[in-house]
């Protein structure tokens, strides 16, 4: 004995349709929102590689303003342009 097939309605046919329409997107979406997401992330190492390039090479320069404005740099400087320091000329003003 053998089974007869009911016959889809067009409703049954577009319902299925739109269901395998529905979750093929819901895949290709997903894929390609997390192959944004790890570009993104990409992007965002590199950024804080970037930053701590520039953090390391403003914490040198800070260094070296530091030593430039040292008093031993200004007594330095000053004794090489032929001047001199002297302690009782200096004024402190207190507000």
């Amino acid at each position: 004995m053998a089974k007869q097939r009911r016959k889809k309605s067009g409703f049954e046919k577009m319902m299925v349709s739109l269901t395998v329409i529905t979750v093929a997107f819901v895949f290709v979406s997903v894929f390609f929102f997390k192959a944004q997401l790890s570009s993104i992330n990409i992007e965002v190492e590199r950024l804080k590689t970037n930053v701590n390039k520039q953090e390391k090479v403003n914490e040198s320069l800070t260094m070296k303003v530091n030593e430039l404005i040292s008093l031993e740099n200004m007594q330095l400087v000053a004794a090489e342009s032929g001047l001199e320091y002297n302690n009782n000329n200096i004024i402190v003003i207190n507000k």
